[in-house]
């Protein structure tokens, strides 16, 4: 793994990977540095090094700013209500939320936000709003821009599931997260920022990205997450690599994790089974050999990912701050080999 952190351009400043089967953790490295820049340059297209003295090492035990794996809480969140009969899954959106107009008219339900076949634009810019009601007022006219009931990957599902939840059990997202899962699983080192010892990830600034924020540690590094205060149901959480294998192990388990149980069996089926809620199945593009019979994950913007394989009892854990200094075009070659390298451990292949 250190030669993905090491060089002049290297995938990511630093990683953690965390990978098992079962209970036992196999793996668990940490490489390069969780702050390696101070800037991105833009002239000379690179970034401004630290003083090595100044640079914070990269280790196990470093938060990251988990981008979309934030949908995985929300996911299991909305799994929580249904199991409790308070949501229901072919339910529309209308029936919880009448304000939102254009998901109203459209018959937008909770399945097609899970399975992101809603139609909905991948995002919206509520980050140049002036306003919070002016960034409500623009996800209540936002009709489907392509035919729901078609597979269209989106962060306005997990925000959309974000208000039902809220709706529904009179509770902020990050306090259904805290109690449902976080808390009771140990997950201490879980939760929305702000997250000060996380690693860092951008020096945001226009025109790459949508907004001009400078250099980010331990602060969501999504912009429209940002916008509603860092606390979203597509994006805001921070997490430790060891805290999401209990995460992982909780969910092969069939909802349990030692003495705590926030799911049961059959809905955790529910949620893994093709086409998945929440979870992307069977994607070679980033799960490499494990991506079959099955094997269920997500990645991140920042350079998260977690895959796991219900058919070997084994889960991967991959952080890196990929987009320290500044944002690149994606490239998930090393996820794909990493979890092409734990299939041939456990399958013997």
């Amino acid at each position: 793994m250190r030669g993905l952190t090491e060089g002049e351009r290297p995938w990511a400043a630093g990683a953690v990977v965390v990978a098992g089967r079962g209970p036992v953790i196999a793996v668990e490295e940490a490489a390069g540095w969780a702050v390696r820049y101070a800037a991105y340059d833009e002239k000379k297209d690179a970034g401004v090094e630290l003083p090595p003295a100044a640079r914070v090492p990269m280790t196990v035990h470093t938060p990251f700013d988990l981008a979309s794996l934030t949908k995985l809480f929300t996911a299991v969140a909305a799994m929580q209500q249904l199991e409790r009969g308070t949501l229901g899954i072919d339910a529309r959106v209308a029936a919880y939320l009448p304000e939102f107009r254009a998901a109203a008219q459209h018959g937008i339900t909770v399945r097609q936000l899970l399975t992101h076949t809603s139609g909905l634009r991948p995002e919206l810019p509520l980050y140049d709003c002036p306003s919070d009601a002016a960034r409500l007022a623009l996800l209540h006219a936002e009709p489907p821009t392509s035919e729901p009931g078609t597979y269209r990957y989106s962060d306005l599902n997990m925000l959309l599931l974000q208000y039902v939840l809220e709706r529904i059990t009179g509770r902020s997202l990050d306090v259904l997260v805290r109690d449902g899962i976080t808390r009771p699983l140990g997950m201490t080192a879980t939760g929305f920022g702000p997250c000060p010892g996380a690693a860092a990830t951008e020096d945001q600034r226009r025109p790459w990205a949508k907004a001009d924020r400078g250099m980010l540690r331990g602060v969501v590094h999504d912009e429209n997450a940002w916008a509603l205060g860092g606390v979203a149901g597509h994006a805001g959480l921070f997490a430790t690599a060891r805290d999401l294998a209990v995460f992982c192990r909780t969910l092969l388990a069939g909802g349990s994790y030692g003495p705590a149980r926030i799911l049961g069996p059959d809905f955790v089926e529910l949620m893994l089974a093709p086409p998945g809620l929440g979870f992307a199945i069977d994607q070679p593009w980033f799960m490499g050999a494990l991506a079959c019979r099955g094997a269920v994950g997500h990645t991140g913007f920042t350079g998260t990912s977690l895959v796991l394989d219900p058919a070997t009892d084994t889960f991967l854990v991959l952080l890196a701050n990929t987009v320290h200094p500044r944002r690149r075009p994606a490239d998930s070659g090393p996820r794909a080999a990493a979890g092409t390298r734990l299939a041939r451990a456990v399958r013997g292949t």
